[in-house]
């Protein structure tokens, strides 16, 4: 295998929004952005959201392995972790510009500066939150998450949370704790928050 991977790739066109979008949300063209450590229903949640909103649901890491032809994981290992972030940091580039949809970010995209302002000036963010314990009990089992292969997984987590949280925090226009609620009702609840922050801002 190459041990170098193709850097240019479209993010695609946006669909085109359906008639009766606009009732979604006040402004149903801007983007979602969601944010969070592994593990708190980015992906879930945002399809989910973007099914009950009628927009387009991107994965940002789907994203990548799309672009690059293989998973994450390898390309942390032929890249490293620097490597990864390069990538991680053009494609939310372009992806952030497109509208109507709902886009969930890998838990590290708001380490870089450059993504935290692409992320509080291009659309709305929702920080979903989860405590250390729960984060942990969602991903014990997934073993496709680079970062986790530590002979301490439980506390490599509690790590990362302790250092992204406050980053989490400071890009966030919303917060929402998805702590055990079932999927469709946390859906709920993050509507009508999403409703009340587009009407009041």
């Amino acid at each position: 295998m190459n041990d170098s991977l193709p850097l240019s790739a479209s993010c695609g066109e946006p669909r085109q929004a359906a008639e009766n979008e606009a009732s979604a949300t006040p402004r149903a063209d801007r983007p979602l952005f969601l944010v969070g450590m592994m593990g708190a229903g980015k992906t879930t949640i945002g399809r989910h959201l973007a099914r009950a909103l009628n927009k387009e649901f991107v994965d940002l890491d789907h994203e990548l392995e799309a672009r690059c032809g293989v998973r994450v994981s390898l390309i942390f290992d032929i890249e490293g972790e620097a490597g990864f972030r390069k990538r991680e940091t053009a494609a939310l580039d372009e992806c952030s510009q497109r509208s109507g949809i709902v886009l969930a970010t890998g838990g590290g995209a708001v380490l870089a500066e450059e993504n935290r302002r692409y992320l509080r000036e291009r659309g709305v963010v929702v920080y979903l939150r989860a405590s250390a314990a729960e984060l942990y009990r969602r991903v014990a089992r997934d073993r496709s998450r680079p970062l986790l292969q530590t002979a301490d997984p439980e506390r490599r987590i509690r790590e990362l949370l302790a250092q992204r949280e406050p980053l989490y925090e400071s890009v966030a226009h919303l917060t929402f704790e998805t702590g055990s609620m079932p999927v469709g009702q946390a859906v709920q609840a993050l509507i009508s928050m999403l409703q009340q922050h587009e009407t009041l801002s």
